[in-house]
């Protein structure tokens, strides 16, 4: 009995002694991921996820998410070899690496290199010795700082790095009270503590005279106006900037021209445009534009980002004759917080104690950005009692049969490579919930365990997750990049 007693007391020091060999390496790991991306503008994440700035148990545990791909969990020894690889590498070009999507690849692959600076130096041979994709660095304005707005903030400021891409350079404000100083010190107080999203990783603090934020170093102006019109962008050292206008009150081409004035030189809308507005869905239409020819573009909704990589993917796969998408939305600030008088159909009832349905535009969106589409699909949604985090059912009927494996592996696949590797998350949790997608800066997150195929095959139902405000925000934040010029490499 004693012996025993030793025997389990000695597995769980040596368990306690490995996960503190971990910490170690996971440290060393951050270590390298910051100086890789200050020094050399080169970005390392984990299945999507930040490792820079980020708690090492946190981090540890994002290794896990490899078991969605794998049936073992890719280890920090792996991580931190590639990346000590990276490091090493000569005349890298600025990119963006998923290292946990690399490992992957490294634990398959492993026998045919002689180590991992070889298996590097293969697998990123495309990005050295070759210009820099991204231009010079680029101004922007943020027009409203609301749910998206405040969360856009979070984005830029993180990713400014050396501030070689987007640089937040000023925010736009419909002023609420006299005095300015109070108001951008509440404004700040969003921004620093968000009941969904928490409290912002970093410092936020405003000027004196209520004319500046400065968050994380970065000085951003506020600029206090009712309208556009009203606004000289160069007067605050602004030149080229692209705004992105969050309010959602012009959605036309000819309210959203009445931004362009001096200092900028392109907007993007974060919601559907209408009319002649390219609605563009990131890494699917926005090669359908030309950034020189256009000045005006519609990052199209939550919840079409969310929908369209999926249906793009088994659209080319096996072919969609017709479908219907139904959205389990959480409610929004355009709902009441009680009963009261709305002008839409049953929204005037309270937002946090009713399930509401309500139309949605994504189903029609989809035919816009693949007109291939057009007429074969249909689209509700309720609002249900949830802040945030929305659940897209897509059941579709398919010309090739199918089964749940297959049609689950072509999801895992397509997030794995291809074009939507930053859209798709594919997960295999069977615990699964939509609190559980709060921060995903995907698009969407297939819920596997949920797919359902008609036993003929021709019938396919897939649940697709997302964050309608930080993932969606994060596509905004690709989708600016784009248009001014400043993506970089990824892999």
């Amino acid at each position: 009995m004693e012996q025993e007693k030793l025997l389990i007391r000695e597995e769980v020091n040596n368990s306690l002694k490995d996960w503190r060999e971990d910490e170690k390496m996971a440290l060393e790991l951050q270590r390298i991921t910051g100086q890789l991306r200050f020094r050399s503008s080169i970005e390392l994440v984990l299945f999507g996820a930040p490792i820079h700035d980020t708690r090492t148990s946190s981090l540890l545990n994002q290794h896990l998410f490899s078991l969605n791909y794998s049936q073992k969990p890719l280890s920090v020894t792996a991580t931190l070899g590639l990346a000590s690889a990276i490091a090493k590498a000569d005349n890298l070009m600025p990119c963006k690496v998923d290292i946990g999507k690399l490992g992957l690849e490294w634990v398959e692959e492993k026998g045919d290199f002689n180590n991992e600076e070889e298996f590097v130096h293969f697998k990123l041979k495309n990005f050295i010795n070759v210009d820099p994709k991204n231009g010079a660095a680029s101004d922007v304005v943020l027009y409203g700082f609301g749910r998206i707005g405040r969360l856009a903030a979070r984005i830029l400021v993180n990713n400014t790095g050396k501030g070689e891409q987007l640089r937040l350079k000023a925010i736009v404000i419909r002023p609420k009270l006299k005095d300015r100083l109070e108001e951008a010190q509440k404004r700040a107080a969003l921004l620093s503590h968000d009941s969904v999203h928490g409290a912002f990783p970093g410092s936020v603090l405003v000027s004196d005279n209520g004319n500046e934020i400065i968050i994380n170093g970065n000085k951003i102006k506020l600029i206090f106006a009712k309208s556009p019109d009203q606004i000289d962008y160069t007067e605050y050292g602004i030149n080229n900037a692209l705004l992105i206008d969050n309010t959602g009150v012009w959605r036309d081409r000819e309210g959203l021209e009445g931004h362009l004035r001096p200092g900028i030189a392109k907007v993007l809308l974060t919601a559907p445009g209408k009319g002649d507005v390219p609605n563009i869905v990131y890494k699917a239409n926005e090669e359908n534009f030309s950034t020189d020819d256009h000045k005006i573009f519609s990052a199209a909704s939550c919840t079409t980002n969310a929908i369209v990589p999926a249906v793009d993917i088994i659209h080319k796969e096996y072919g969609i004759t017709k479908g219907h998408i139904e959205t389990i939305h959480a409610y929004t600030n355009d709902q009441n917080l009680i009963d009261n008088f709305h002008s839409k159909q049953r929204r005037g009832k309270g937002a946090a104690t009713n399930m509401v349905i309500t139309s949605t535009g994504a189903a029609a969106a989809v035919a816009k950005v693949f007109p291939e589409m057009k007429g074969k699909l249909t689209g509700n949604a309720i609002r249900v009692p949830t802040p945030n985090c929305s659940l897209a059912i897509l059941n579709l009927s398919l010309d090739k049969q199918t089964n749940s494996v297959e049609l689950n592996a072509k999801l895992k696949e397509g997030s794995l490579k291809g074009q939507y590797m930053e859209q798709i998350l594919y997960s295999t949790d069977t615990e699964y919930v939509s609190s559980n997608a709060i921060g995903m800066n995907t698009t969407c997150v297939v819920d596997a365990p949920s797919t359902i195929v008609s036993e003929d095959g021709l019938n396919a139902t897939v649940y697709l997750w997302y964050d309608n405000e930080y993932g969606y925000t994060c596509q905004v934040v690709r989708l600016a990049k784009h248009l001014m010029g400043v993506r970089r490499y990824i892999y």
